[in-house]
């Protein structure tokens, strides 16, 4: 097979069984697909955005030997895709995880999770300020954290640690496969240099953000749609 679909397979392969069974009768998860599409929409827009500028500093590169060559705005269509795949992979997670562990195992620590893990990241943000990728990502997730624990204060919250925690497992096999090959090349002097097997330990960070912010507005539409439901029953 061409490496040239290697990132497009990758992006497929992430996708797939979730979209085969957002029809599954017991979830019926297609019936939130009207909640999860423009929550993409939001986070996957702030992302590219990002993206295109880390690549533009070289924090990151993109290795053409596995990829289409097709760019938009100096980015391989592929991590477009990225960021259509793995929110829809992840979500899916979640709403699974909610159906099947009906007790809210994380529920009563979240927000010491957020709290805690929120004020940990701000300051390693600021002692590494010179690191633009530990930097940025660091304090992004950081304050989003505690935006959490402090305003939003969201019930659903130790609900979303679970499914973080749980797809540490396919994220591993996934970033594991961009980093090894490796599919996407990071400038070391702009991270901690700090690897779980081949993964920056950044893109653990970076991967709760982009989770949660998708989490966050999913769930902050179904809300409205249920209250609004609500008003003309």
């Amino acid at each position: 097979m061409d490496s040239i679909y290697t990132y497009l397979l990758i992006n497929i392969a992430t996708i797939a069984y979730p979209i085969a069974q957002s029809f599954e009768r017991r979830l019926k998860f297609y019936n939130n697909w009207r909640f999860l599409f423009p929550a993409m929409a939001i986070t996957g827009s702030y992302f590219i955005v990002w993206d295109i500028l880390k690549t533009y500093y070289k924090v990151w590169e993109f290795n053409p030997k596995y990829l289409l060559g097709i760019n938009i705005i100096n980015l391989p269509i592929e991590e477009w895709l990225f960021f259509i795949t793995v929110p829809f992979a992840c979500v899916f997670l979640y709403e699974v995880l909610n159906y099947y562990v009906k007790k809210d195992i994380l529920g009563n620590i979240a927000p010491s999770i957020s709290l805690y893990l929120g004020l940990i990241l701000v300051v390693l943000a600021f002692l590494n300020y010179d690191k633009a990728y530990t930097f940025v990502v660091f304090l992004m997730q950081g304050a989003f954290l505690l935006l959490h624990f402090f305003v939003l204060k969201r019930q659903w919250l130790g609900r979303f640690f679970l499914a973080y925690f749980v797809s540490l497992v396919p994220f591993m096999v996934v970033n594991g496969i961009l980093t090894s090959l490796p599919v996407v090349i990071y400038d070391n002097t702009q991270n901690l240099g700090i690897r779980l097997y081949t993964i920056p330990i950044e893109d653990t960070i970076y991967s709760m953000m982009l989770i949660m912010m998708n989490i966050t507005f999913y769930e902050q539409f179904r809300n409205k749609s249920k209250i609004k439901e609500n008003k003309h029953n």
